[in-house]
């Protein structure tokens, strides 16, 4: 599995439209696969279900992508680690999320990561259209209703933390690790510290029968769906553009769950949601338009 080459002229711009459609691909899976996600919650558990997801992942990407020590630097290696441990984060943090409160208000609080790269690292139009994506992430979120579980907020939050140290650390491991190899590293430490976390309530879903050959199935095609395909499409969007133009653009990720929610959860949106994904949808389109990213020499 190989992935495509990046130009190789010095200051050559990456195509933003490129990245941006990478970059919908990959929400668009990461939102359909949580969804289908949640039929796993009873036979394994929020957090069983995240690790067998990352741990399936980890095990397809060595196997297609098999990573040579020689493709790494101590450095390179390092941020690899590191991005494993985030994602493993993410992924177990957000799942939790989802068990105790809707999908689009779970995607909206936990966006606040990426629209925090896009404000601290964004400048002109780029804060601009954060700004503008704040407000959807209001309109989605409520504060203003109570009634929402606190820990499923609690959740929400801390994976958006981690969704901002995995934006940074994806862009670092992608311009030093050619094609997927990072990832391919990445994914099975996010695999081993998942498993580490969710081991326990495994075995003893192993224990009475719930983790049967069917979960397993369905996890394994989960994991193709969220993460492999959407990670891999993340990793080669952030080469083409900026983290702020990336995390602004990210913010149509609320808008895409509350609507595959609708669809699959029956979750149904409010006026205020609809006003939000307006507003996000608008972000996102600016995002494109001035986010090309100006490519890596090599």
């Amino acid at each position: 599995m190989t992935a495509p080459a990046l130009p190789a002229t010095p200051g050559r711009l990456a195509s933003p439209r490129a990245g941006a459609g990478m970059a919908i691909g990959a929400m668009l899976c990461v939102q359909l696969g949580l969804a289908l996600s949640v039929g796993l919650f009873e036979a394994v558990g929020p957090a069983g279900t995240a690790a067998l997801r990352l741990l399936f992942a980890g095990v397809l990407l060595l196997a297609l992508v098999r990573p040579r020590p020689s493709a790494f630097t101590r450095s390179s290696l390092l941020a690899c680690v590191a991005l494993g441990t985030v994602t493993a984060g993410l992924t177990i943090l957000f799942t939790e999320a989802i068990a105790r409160i809707p999908l689009g208000t779970a995607s909206a609080l936990e966006f606040l990561g990426p629209l925090g790269v896009a404000l601290v690292r964004g400048r002109g139009r780029a804060r601009g259209w954060a700004l503008l994506a704040a407000v959807g992430v209001v309109l989605l979120t409520h504060p203003w209703q109570a009634g929402l579980d606190p820990a499923g907020v609690g959740f929400a939050l801390a994976a958006a933390a981690c969704w901002a140290g995995y934006i940074l650390l994806t862009q670092r491991v992608g311009d030093h690790v050619t094609g997927l190899t990072g990832l391919a590293v990445s994914m099975p430490v996010a695999g081993l510290v998942a498993a580490v976390v969710a081991g326990p309530g495994l075995l003893a879903d192993l224990g009475t029968g719930q983790l049967d050959l069917t979960v397993l199935l369905v996890a394994l095609g989960i994991a193709l769906l969220m993460p492999v395909v959407p990670f891999s499409l993340e990793l080669l969007a952030l080469r083409r553009l900026t983290t702020a133009a990336f995390g602004t653009l990210m913010c149509l990720e609320p808008a895409i769950a509350l609507a595959i929610g609708a669809a699959l959860l029956a979750q149904t949106p409010s006026l205020e949601a609809a006003l939000g994904i307006a507003a996000v949808v608008a972000a996102g389109i600016g995002a494109e338009r001035s986010g090309a990213r100006t490519a890596q020499a090599g």
